[in-house]
Parts: C-alpha cells; structure tokens; sequence
C-alpha cells in the first residue's frame, strides 16, 4: 500500500464546513476487546454527532472485532493503513507474550507506538472532516455531543500551556523535543505546552498536510520518520505543526479535558470508583479506567449500570 501523503489541494486552515462531519477513532488490540465492547455500548448510548466509528487493529485481531460492527461501526485493518514493510512478529525476548513491528525503515517498535501510526494514518482513510480519538478502555458516562470540538469552523485543539516548564515532565519534553524534528521545526524553538490526552479532535486534512509536510521536509514516507525514534507522541507531533508551523490556524485551543482517567496505582474498589466518578468535573462526560492497571471490566459495567 502506498502510504505517501501528497498536500491536499484544499486549504487545511480554512474554516470548516457549515455542518462538518465528525468520526470517531479507536486503536486497540484484543487483551482490551471487552474494554472496547463496553466503550461502544455506551458511545452509541450518550454519544451525539458521530458520523461514524473506526477501530483499527492489527490483522489478526481483525476477525474477533468485527463482533462490534454496524452501520455505523468499521473495523479497520493495519493492512490498509500502514506499509507492507513494517512487519510484525511474536516477540522471544518476552517468551511470545508481546509483539515486535520490525522493518529496515524503522526502530523496532511496540503496540503502542504502533497504535500511534494508526491513528495518524486514517486520516486518508476517512472521509470526515473531524477525527474525535477514544482510548478503547474509555466509557461514557453522561451524554456527549461532538458538537464540543468545534466553534465558528475551527476545531478544538486540547492544550495544557506551560506545563512541559515544571518538574517531572521529562518524557513528555523528549516527545516534543521530537516532534519539533520530525516537522523540521528549528531545535531553538522549544515547545512548553502539551497536547497529550483522551478524547480529543484533530481535523482531517490538517493531519494529511501535517504528513505531506513531514515527507516534503525528509524526503521519506512519513511512517519511516516517525519511526526512526521510539520516544514519539502522535498527539505532540500534530499539537506541535498546528501551533508552530500553521500558527494556530483552523484551530482553537482549551485545557479542559472531557475525560477524567485514573491513570496509574491499584484497580479502585466499589466506593473508590463512585467516588472518582463522583468526583467528575461539570464538563468531563466519560471515564478511563487505564487497562494494564486491572479493574475488573464487569465491575465496571455493573458500577456504571450496564449490568
């Protein structure tokens, strides 16, 4: 598959249409498939606006989450987004519990990087004007309508200015730091802000310009830049064009996240989670419960009334 971008004879800071079209993204692989069940659920349940909904995984997950499509609802394959020559494989060092992506283009490169390159890339695959991005261990919790991520045709961008300045922050000055390179943004032109969270927007066509951008700057297919460093943010990168190279045009920004998501620690206990939900700031509509932490997804379900 050819995955070179070529810029969009369109204007990708124009603003957007009348009336734009809004999908949703998912990138998840089958340990979080019940995750993704439960995201779904209550996406179609309290989620307005959604043209359409993409989860992209790898081939061989393929089959098991195709359970969750609809009318409105594509499982998207790896195949169709990424090149053929970044190839994946059971890793030994890890007795074949965890997959390597492997290829002479790129480092090797783990499921969460990969996830990355994914979300980029349906960009060319889509055909909405807005790309909402879910964690597949997300659930909402109050009603939602995408409308949130746009006001007089531009789309919100989620930043947190400054803060890459205070203390413990170093992974995210290293993902930033890199994404200033691989848009060939000057080293001395230093980014504070950060763009990292979940349910955020990004526009279609900035992200395909964003791509032409850094294969115009390179010279290579976009994949293979990204993936020369392991230690890369998809969100830092885009964060980083639209406000350092198209200087915050088409966009606007805002701070608040409408996701509250219990990022790290012990699975929390039936009064801990209605606390954390309890907890919600007025406009946050869903909840994370970060999957390699260990809640029980049907204490989950039961917990938000599901079951």
């Amino acid at each position: 598959m050819n995955t070179r971008f070529l810029p969009d004879t369109a204007d990708d800071t124009a603003v957007l249409p009348q009336t734009p079209t809004a999908a949703v993204v998912t990138a998840s692989y089958a340990p979080d498939f019940e995750r993704c069940r439960l995201l779904c659920e209550t996406l179609d349940r309290h989620v307005s606006g959604v043209a359409h909904h993409y989860i992209l995984v790898e081939h061989r997950d393929v089959a098991l989450f195709r359970q969750l499509e609809n009318s409105r609802r594509t499982v998207v394959d790896e195949h169709d987004l990424l090149p053929r020559w970044l190839r994946v494989f059971d890793d030994p060092m890890s007795l074949f519990r965890r997959r390597l992506w492997l290829s002479f283009k790129t480092q090797p490169l783990r499921g969460w990087h990969v996830q990355q390159l994914r979300r980029i890339a349906i960009a060319v695959h889509a055909g909405e004007d807005v790309l909402v991005f879910c964690d597949s261990d997300v659930a909402f919790v109050k009603p939602f309508d995408l409308n949130a991520f746009w006001h007089d045709g531009k789309v919100r961008l989620f930043r947190r200015d400054g803060v890459l300045s205070n203390e413990g922050h170093d992974e995210h000055r290293i993902w930033s730091r890199n994404a200033g390179s691989v848009l060939g943004i000057d080293p001395s032109e230093v980014s504070t802000h950060d763009y990292i969270s979940t349910l955020i927007a990004w526009r279609r066509q900035t992200v395909t310009a964003m791509c032409a951008q850094i294969e115009k700057v390179h010279g290579r297919n976009w994949v293979e830049v990204i993936g020369s460093a392991r230690r890369f943010s998809e969100c830092m990168i885009y964060g980083r064009y639209v406000d350092d190279v198209l200087q915050g045009a088409g966009h606007f920004h805002g701070s608040e996240e409408f996701c509250r998501v219990h990022w790290t620690g012990e699975a929390l206990s039936d009064d801990e989670f209605r606390s954390f939900v309890a907890a919600m700031a007025p406009r946050q509509v869903a909840i994370g419960m970060q999957s390699f932490i260990g809640t029980d997804i049907r204490r989950i379900r039961r917990l938000i009334g599901l079951d």
